[in-house]
């Protein structure tokens, strides 16, 4: 017999960041977490989660809790494929956009989980099972406020402790101010360790033009989020422009977005978020589409998730290092010389702390 959810506890759980977060455009102040915790007749469940960094939890949470959640109610949890876009298009009015993916994103990855969780396989698994391990960078000691003594110290130490590459921020006044803190990092750490450079979508696509040979003097891995994520046009003139590979993603929230991105040679790296993009169903998708136009997925943050996914598929080159859930999971990712190991626990590879969890809980609803 098939289960049937009976029951969705949603839950926004606040995180303020270990260290500070500034790129060039905005400041990460606090992770808003919005979680779905599903419950079947049967008494399994599935829990999911997105986040934002500080504006828009609790419209992610009025969403989820007035239109999605009760759509889930008598479902087969089984039918992941279609209770997703049954609920896009339920939401057709509000999509493709930030707070409609998110919800959809928590809901879907409960899903998931679920599903996971009643098959007794890992998600990286269940998904794909291509690699089960991935390279992975650091971005937790490149932000734009640091000083190129601390991006100098932070990046040695990274490579130190492993990692193969590290993600400095840009988009520093003058060009030349930029250069001389990649150059700095790049001396002490030498061409073995990547570098990659990312400017939170700050530049015109003159400037980037301009800027983007000075970066690629320097060896970077890649160029990221150049301009505003709408400007496809510009991210075109800019690809040709330059040998340095173009990523984008963050912004982008549909599998079409991606699309349209990759058939106008906009992009050389895709990063698809599995919580901007809508979850692990539309995350799939974009990462095949990828592979099948030769592309490499390097998704953006989430690295509790985004580590099962990119053992998922075949095209996923590097994941992510920042810490997200570490104050309410009992679990981390795990790291052997240099590369993110996929989780073999049955389910998203999360153990949450629900002690934690419920300290932390700034807001709660049940739908039944």
């Amino acid at each position: 017999m098939s289960a049937t959810i009976v029951q969705v506890e949603l839950l926004q759980v606040d995180l303020p960041p270990r260290v500070p977060r500034s790129d060039a455009i905005q400041s990460f102040v606090m992770q808003e977490t919005p979680m779905v915790r599903i419950r079947c007749d049967d008494g399994a469940e599935g829990t999911g989660y997105a986040y934002t960094i500080g504006t828009g939890g609790s419209s992610v949470m009025a969403l989820l809790r007035d239109h999605l959640a009760p759509r889930l109610i008598g479902r087969d949890p089984a039918q992941i494929e279609a209770i997703w876009r049954e609920l896009l298009f339920a939401t057709h009015a509000t999509s493709v956009g930030a707070i409609t993916s998110l919800a959809l994103a928590a809901i879907d990855t409960a899903l998931w989980d679920w599903r996971c969780r009643r098959d007794g396989q890992p998600l990286w698994l269940a998904a794909g099972g291509a690699q089960p391990r991935v390279p992975v960078y650091t971005t937790e000691g490149g932000w734009l406020h640091l000083d190129a003594d601390t991006l100098v110290s932070e990046a040695v130490a990274a490579r130190e402790a492993g990692f193969r590459g590290a993600k400095l921020k840009v988009g520093r006044a003058r060009a030349s101010e930029d250069v001389a803190r990649l150059a700095a990092v790049r001396d002490a750490v030498g061409d073995g360790f990547e570098l990659m450079v990312d400017a939170n979508q700050c530049f015109t696509a003159a400037e980037a033009i301009r800027r983007a040979p000075h970066y690629a003097e320097l060896g970077i891995a890649w160029f990221e989020e150049p301009l505003p994520a709408d400007d496809i046009g510009g991210h075109v003139r800019l690809a040709a422009s330059t040998s340095v590979p173009i990523a984008v993603g963050e912004s982008l929230y549909s599998p079409g977005q991606f699309a349209e991105y990759v058939r106008q040679g906009a992009c050389g790296i895709v990063q698809a978020d599995v919580a901007r993009i809508g979850g692990i169903t539309p995350w799939l998708k974009v990462a095949h589409l990828a592979e099948a136009h030769n592309l490499s997925i390097c998704p953006h943050f989430l690295m509790e998730l985004h580590v099962s996914l990119c053992a998922a598929v075949p095209n996923a080159a590097w994941v992510e290092y920042i810490p997200q859930l570490d104050e309410i999971a009992a679990s981390s990712v795990r790291i052997e010389a240099g590369h993110a190991i996929a989780p073999d626990a049955p389910g998203l590879g999360i153990e949450w702390d629900w002690a934690a969890i419920g300290r932390r809980t700034v807001a709660r609803a049940l739908v039944s």
